[in-house]
């Protein structure tokens, strides 16, 4: 093992950057009791939220239904006082359904009709999409454009979304028929895959007291989009040593079948390993978990915390491992255990 990035004595430059990395802080503990007033439990799932909202990533949401999925997101939205879309995805839903498209209207000056446009659901700062996958690949591919630009083109225009925007979307593992499972490509352009299980008994029992008494909840609204946007700024700033990132890049290339440092499992049950867009998002939510927790560099430990999220959706398994019921998450333990820690240089 080598010597952990948290020896090491980095700090973020201006007294301001320091204010808001403490504001961060705070504000991710006031947000946590506010979400906690409805949603029982999944404390790593909240977190794995403003993770992705505080770097400015896009999520996918995946477990059976009832689960909380719709709730934890709208939630999160209502205490941060943004602006809250959802977006049911069906067979039928068409691009136009989400982006928005030109009508005519009767113009009251000129007596004649002009092209207006209409703004879709996208036209948001937390858009949950859910059940992305039972809709078409075309109609699914008409997030690809805001997720990664955060801008929309119709007919030929282009439309800035308003900031902060972020994509939540949820994916049902359990119903197959009727679905579009989303292309690989598609898949890599979410920073997380966050699983939901279910809770244990004692919180099942709480959530079947609540929801089925008075609810009138009122939430604080200690965080403000402007400070969403203003974190996200601050993250891009937070120092990474060279052997974190080396750590974080030779993960995702030691997934990969062909690597000269492949282990044999990887050659056995993967057929496509990690893009660089994993050690990527290992970084940058590195980075936000690090503030998260009062620090303001990132450790060999918050790259190992994130692993998980960050790789599953992005590590194929081939025939033999699904025959043999290995799950990423089992390829990954693995993983985590044959990378090296690089040393840090002192």
């Amino acid at each position: 093992m080598g010597v952990t990035a948290a020896n090491e004595t980095v700090a973020l430059e201006s007294a301001d950057d320091i204010a808001l990395a403490d504001r961060l802080k705070t504000g991710r503990e006031t947000i946590l009791s506010e979400v906690h007033k409805l949603i029982i439990g999944y404390e790593d799932v909240i977190d794995l939220a403003l993770l992705s909202l505080f770097s400015g990533g896009n999520s996918l949401l995946v477990g059976v239904p009832g689960l909380a999925k719709t709730l934890l997101v709208h939630t999160l939205a209502q205490v941060l006082d943004l602006k809250f879309s959802r977006i049911q995805f069906t067979p039928d839903l068409m691009p136009s359904d989400i982006t928005g498209t030109d009508i005519i209207q009767d113009d009251p000056e000129s007596g004649g009709r002009r092209m207006v446009f209409t703004p879709g659901p996208i036209f948001t700062n937390i858009l949950l999409a859910d059940e992305i996958n039972r809709t078409p690949p075309k109609t699914q591919s008409a997030l690809l454009e805001a997720m990664q630009e955060h801008r929309v083109t119709v007919q030929g225009k282009t439309f800035k979304l308003e900031e902060p925007f972020i994509v939540f979307a949820t994916q049902n593992p359990i119903e197959l028929e009727g679905t579009y499972p989303l292309p690989e490509a598609q898949l890599d352009r979410f920073m997380f895959e966050i699983r939901l299980d279910y809770l244990n008994e004692e919180q099942e029992i709480e959530i079947v007291q609540s929801t089925t008494s008075p609810m009138n909840q009122r939430f604080r609204h200690a965080i403000t989009g402007a400070d969403v946007v203003a974190f996200q700024k601050l993250v891009r700033r937070v120092p990474v040593s060279d052997a974190v990132a080396r750590y974080a890049v030779n993960i995702a290339r030691i997934s990969r079948p062909g690597h000269p440092k492949m282990p044999d499992f990887i050659k056995k049950w993967v057929s496509y390993g990690a893009s660089v867009r994993a050690p990527q998002h290992l970084l940058l939510g590195g980075k936000v978990r690090a503030l998260m927790h009062g620090r303001y560099h990132v450790s060999f430990e918050d790259i190992r915390a994130l692993a998980k999220p960050v790789l599953r959706h992005r590590i194929l398994r081939n025939f033999h491992a699904e025959s043999e019921r290995i799950t990423t998450d089992q390829l990954i333990d693995q993983l985590m255990e044959v990378v090296p820690m690089p040393k840090s240089r002192m």
